[in-house]
């Protein structure tokens, strides 16, 4: 996935021939639309194999690989998952490097010059030297193995349709061979998405300029504990305790749940707002924010990003052993970001360490998510902070640094570009890091207008720093975990995961489960004295401010066998401790309560919880705030208004679940069209790119609000001489909501769906855009359909509030792994396999996806045998 600018421009460039190149794909028939279609049975020679190696492929298309060396697995890795998912790969590593302008042509210029500025694959390149040896091999050959394919294919057009495509836009282009910082600048990139705050950190600093400190401080509620609890209780982690979290696994006995003990409310949000910053101030942050937004995505920004993970002890499971479930949130394309794969030792041994199952991602070696035949492990976005943006003094080719001119760091870049001359850029850096100016001429011109509050006037330039922007060993992290065997093992290797910081959930066949929060984090004091550290810009000439190391692993929350049995992670706050400091930027509970209020259910009586519980769960589309909204919605006299009331009446018996079609799809359509409204008519002196989105910070916002029926806030300010209070809002967002849907779906409630506006369309990653001529969208999109889900749900298929319904990210793919039975686990994927429209496996999980059906995840010899459909025999040659 591009940014959307990036997108609009490649289409732009090669829309008027799409429709030549389809024509001619018809004309010549499937022959030139089959022929980068992978080799799926007989035999391929691949170079510097130490025996064979043996592919077994399922009904879905997932590969089980075979092999006798560590070496011999990830080179077939690399060749089979280059057969489905070259031209992805290309994408991906070219817009990581900074080199998208050299496939695509002048559009992918812009892109390039905020990451080349950024330096990702500069680090990428740095950080290959730092690994583990092993790391180093099994890197090389997953190299060996991509480029043993390519040199098969011979020319682009067996690689992948989308070249030819391209190659009628933008000629002269050629795959370059694979390299080992290829698989690592993906690592950057995906950190980047999935990085901390310096989004919201902009957005305070641009709010602060058009908000009284009051408003601002509003806007970011403190998490409440007490409604919401954390991922660890006070009993389950806390500093002081951090020897207690490896005790031994607890007993089997027993059926219900050992209550958690009460926690306080988290208090770390700002006491303190800094002094309103001028418009020239505004308008570097605004730039910068601009350039920002011009890096390319990977995996998905913005709204709805995070995932579900939780582990639920033996005592509470049907076979007596844990289960685990992960379905992590991200932006939704074509082909998918996940790959499955099954890498296996004939024979475990120090030469072949790999009995590992799971979601890999196209270009990156190894599991990232899954299990192998010991242990089983899921991820959830930490998102502690790990950015900071600094104002920095610049005059020249120097900056400011405590009342001493420093030299600045440069360096020259130069971005080639098909059919088109070369661009040459000089990036500048001072200690911070890089200065956002230099990919932007808006920000330099903003800088230069820019001044800092209590300080004479200036220059100011916008410098980043960000925790992945140093090398750190992520990859070593990766390979540990798939051949750890314990919760030491599995622990131990989590400490080299730097970037992006993720909550660890683990399970083991020996009944054990546990969590785990890695990741290089900032030690800092706040530039605003009664705030969080990190919460605003600050001043890079005062070093007061800079970074003063990383908090140590053994600091960061860790715990084995909570007595509750469970661990849910949902992007919520892991503890109620402040120290050490990680952030105040989590996700407000809404979707983590929701899972443990199911598992508790579940378990209530003495009951069990079976592998089907576990996926139903993940299904979940009840919204937890509308409980709070609704009866207030209920309440609200529409004087004889009986249009509206109309739209009322279905909330008298809404369930709170968000369904595309059925019983309770209407009510649900109006309960979201109400919300964007009271949304748009509480916050509208808020300037448009700056509108809340719905998010679960804004349902949280809101929340708080609801106890305050006078509060400011509810006055609408464009209606001068009106004082509106709640119950005036959000009767306006009832009338309003009724006339939106009447417009979108008819007059008659009882037609209405939210599937008819809450939709996913899945458009490919680069051809799939808007302007896209329709014969196009056929070839490589699916969709639209409608979904279930919402934001700040469980089954989290988000949407932006500021712009429509339409579902901008969700489960990117959902598994639970039974740990009594690894063959009675189970996984889905949006899309398919394959990265090739046209192929059969490019798309077909995708009903199954949207209904919630998932598929038998095999992983024993035995059962991978039982389900294969294809065999596949590399031989050394």
């Amino acid at each position: 996935m591009l940014s959307r600018p990036v997108v609009r421009r490649v289409l732009l460039a090669v829309s008027t021939v799409l429709v030549v190149a389809l024509v001619i794909v018809g004309v010549l028939g499937v022959g030139l639309v089959r022929r980068s279609f992978p080799q799926l049975d007989g035999t391929i020679h691949l170079r510097d194999l130490s025996g064979p190696v043996e592919v077994v492929r399922d009904g879905q298309g997932v590969p089980q690989i075979y092999a006798d060396t560590s070496e011999d697995l990830f080179r077939a890795q690399g060749f089979v998952t280059a057969q489905d998912r070259f031209f992805q790969m290309d994408v991906v590593r070219r817009a990581a490097s900074g080199r998208l302008a050299a496939l695509v042509g002048e559009p992918g210029v812009d892109s390039d010059k905020v990451t080349r500025t950024l330096g990702w694959r500069r680090v990428a390149q740095q950080e290959l030297g730092l690994l583990q040896p092993d790391t180093q091999r099994y890197l090389r050959a997953y190299t060996d193995g991509v480029n043993s394919y390519l040199e098969r294919r011979g020319t682009p057009s067996r690689v992948s349709m989308e070249y030819v495509v391209l190659g009628l836009s933008v000629p002269g282009k050629a795959i370059e061979p694979w390299t080992p910082v290829d698989s690592l600048v993906y690592l950057k990139a995906l950190a980047w998405d999935l990085k901390g705050n310096y989004d919201t950190e902009l957005l305070r600093a641009r709010l602060s300029a058009v908000l009284t400190p009051q408003q601002v401080t509003s806007l970011f509620p403190a998490y409440d504990a007490t409604r919401r609890p954390p991922i660890l209780s006070a009993a389950d982690w806390s500093p002081a305790a951090q020897a207690t979290t490896t005790q031994p696994r607890a007993t089997t006995t027993g059926s219900t749940t050992t209550p958690r003990p009460p926690v306080a409310a988290l208090t770390a949000v700002p006491a303190a707002v800094p002094a309103s910053y001028d418009t020239g101030q505004v308008g570097a942050l605004t730039a910068a924010a601009r350039t920002l937004d011009s890096v390319p995505v990977i995996a998905g920004r913005g709204e709805g990003l995070g995932s579900n993970s939780w582990v639920v002890s033996g005592r509470f499971t049907t076979t007596g052993k844990p289960m685990l479930a992960n379905d992590p949130h991200l932006g939704l394309a074509l082909p998918s970001i996940w790959y499955q794969t099954g890498l296996h030792c004939r024979t475990l041994s120090a030469a072949c360490q790999y009995d590992v199952s799971g979601f890999t991602m196209p270009g990156l070696p190894g599991v990232v998510i899954g299990h192998n035949s010991r242990i089983a492990w899921g991820f959830t976005n930490l998102n502690p902070d790990v950015t900071d943006l600094y104002l920095e003094k610049v005059t020249g080719a120097s900056y400011e640094r405590d009342g001493i001119r420093v030299p600045l760091k440069v360096r020259r870049e130069r971005i080639a570009v098909a059919g088109g001359s070369p661009v040459d850029i000089t990036v500048r850096e001072t200690v911070h890091g890089p200065l956002l100016s230099d990919a932007d001429d808006d920000v330099r011109v903003a800088g230069q207008k820019g001044h800092v509050p209590g300080t004479d006037p200036s220059r100011y330039d916008v410098a980043l720093a960000w925790t992945a922007l140093s090398p750190g060993r992520t990859a070593d992290a990766l390979f540990g975990m798939g051949r750890a065997h314990s919760w030491a093992e599995f622990r131990s290797a989590a400490k080299d995961f730097a970037a992006p910081s993720q909550n660890m959930v683990f399970a083991d066949t020996e009944g054990n489960i546990g969590y785990q929060a890695p990741g290089v984090v900032p030690i800092r004091r706040s530039s605003v004295a009664g705030s969080p550290p990190g919460f605003w810009p600050a001043p890079g000439w005062r070093s007061e401010f800079d970074w003063q190391g990383y908090v140590p692993y053994d600091r960061l929350p860790s715990r084995l066998n909570p007595p509750e049995g469970m661990i849910v992670t949902a992007n919520n706050a892991v503890t109620t401790a402040t120290s050490p400091y990680l952030t105040t930027e989590w996700a407000p509970g809404y979707r983590s309560s929701q899972i443990l209020h199911r598992l508790q259910q579940a378990t209530a009586g003495g009951r069990k919880i079976s592998v089907d519980d576990m996926t139903r769960i993940q299904m979940d589309s009840t919204n937890p705030f509308a409980r709070s909204l609704v009866p207030l919605l209920l309440r609200i006299d529409l004087g004889g208004d009986d249009f509206t009331g109309d739209g009322q009446q279905l909330l008298r018996g809404w369930d709170y679940t968000t369904p595309a079609s059925g019983p309770q799809s209407a009510a649900a359509a109006y309960y979201n069209a109400v919300w964007r409204r009271a949304l748009d008519l509480t916050f509208e002196e808020l300037p448009k790119d700056l509108a809340p989105t719905g998010s679960a910070r804004d349902q949280a916002v809101v929340e708080d609000l609801l106890q305050r029926p006078t509060d400011p806030w509810w006055d609408d300010v464009r209606t001068p001489a009106v004082t509106e209070r709640r119950d005036e809002i959000l009767r306006r967002a009832l009338q309003e909501a009724r006339l939106d849907l009447t417009r979108e779906m008819g007059k008659d409630p009882g037609e209405w769906t939210w599937g008819q506006v809450h939709r996913l369309e899945l458009k490919h990653v680069v051809l799939g855009g808007d302007g896209v001529p329709g014969i196009v969208h056929a070839a490589v999109n699916e969709g639209p359909w409608g979904l279930d889900g919402g934001q700040a749900v469980v089954n989290a298929n988000a949407w932006d509030a500021s712009k429509g319904f339409e579902v901008g990210a969700g489960p990117s793919m959902r598994m639970v792994v039974d740990l009594a039975d690894l063959d009675r686990s189970r996984w889905v994927l949006l899309g398919g396999q394959s990265g090739h429209p046209f192929d059969g496996h490019y798309n077909d999980q995708s009903a199954a996806w949207r209904s919630g059906r998932t598929f038998a995840w095999p992983s024993s010899p035995e059962a991978v045998k039982r389900s294969g459909k294809h065999t596949l025999t590399f031989t050394s040659g």
